[in-house]
């Protein structure tokens, strides 16, 4: 059974992104947000590795931009935090479980819960729908947006920025619902049709020796609020995000958790993966095949 018609394949082509509802069960959502908080037990990253995560600017750079321990993370998994949760000292001033932004960027490779609905036939299928003949998963993470104590918001941007190719247009981020979205617990907004109109800026690493280790070439856009549309979403929905779709996402104000698992994958063929991109495979991990 094919779960994405034409008309569904229409629209992600003309507005970027596409909400595909009621695709996972609420015991395979439920599954996912019980081994994350299994990973989050029994973290341990050293102090000097609390790295912030940000998709502003400066922020960026200040932060998981000069990070040894964010730009090595592509075949590992690890712990990003939200803003404000530790004292000078780098000591947690809120609890483990409300202090983190993800865990990345290699679930799909290394824990089998996360793996086996990346490699899921539900997304298999979507893929060869969307016309793609040799997609490879290039990362994945887990994103908790905790509710009401932390600011948690995601500002405007494109996923090539960070995750670079030649052609554009090869790389579609899958975004599923672990509970339900709402306007208040901070879905993700999208400006319909801005994949038609490049990228404005990318992050790149820098050059061998130099600091800080990546840097941003351009600057993003300023974008009015009213052209963006929300998209809420229940549990087990699965949000497609084509690469230069402009999207966002708001605070959570309200009093419930927003968890998501989110991966990438990149048609691999007739396509260069940047080697100025942060992310890139190594011996460890290549970009293993969607269809192993």
């Amino acid at each position: 059974m094919e779960i994405l018609t034409e008309q569904d394949v229409r629209k992600f082509q003309d507005d970027g992104f596409l909400v595909l509802d009621g695709l996972f069960s609420a015991e395979e959502c439920d599954a996912l947000r019980e081994r994350a908080g299994g990973l989050v037990a029994r973290m341990d990253v050293p102090t000097h590795c609390r790295v912030q995560f940000s998709t502003g600017h400066e922020e960026q750079l200040k932060s998981q931009g000069n990070a040894e321990y964010f730009i090595t993370s592509g075949d590992q998994i690890r712990f990003f935090f939200e803003k404000g949760v530790f004292d000078d000292k780098g000591e947690f001033i809120v609890p483990r479980e409300r202090s983190l932004n993800k865990i990345g960027h290699a679930l799909h490779a290394y824990e089998p819960l996360f793996k086996s609905i990346t490699h899921s036939p539900k997304v298999q299928n979507v893929v060869k729908k969307l016309g793609l003949t040799n997609p490879v998963v290039l990362q994945s993470m887990y994103i908790f947006k905790v509710q009401c104590t932390l600011v948690m918001l995601v500002t405007p941007h494109q996923d090539a920025t960070f995750l670079h190719t030649e052609p554009l247009g090869r790389v579609t981020g899958f975004w599923i619902a672990l509970e339900d979205v709402t306007l208040d617990n901070g879905c993700l907004w999208f400006i319909p049709g801005s994949h038609n109109d490049g990228i404005t800026r990318r992050f790149v690493r820098t050059p061998t020796g130099t600091f800080p280790l990546t840097d941003f070439i351009g600057r993003d856009q300023t974008y009015d609020d009213s052209v963006f549309v929300p998209a809420p979403v229940k549990k087990g929905s699965m949000v497609l995000i084509h690469g230069e779709v402009v999207h966002r996402s708001a605070a959570n104000t309200s009093n419930t958790s927003r968890h998501a698992y989110t991966f990438h994958i990149m048609e691999s063929k007739d396509t260069r993966w940047s080697p100025e991109n942060w992310l890139q495979p190594t011996n460890k991990l290549a970009f293993p095949s969607l269809y192993t």
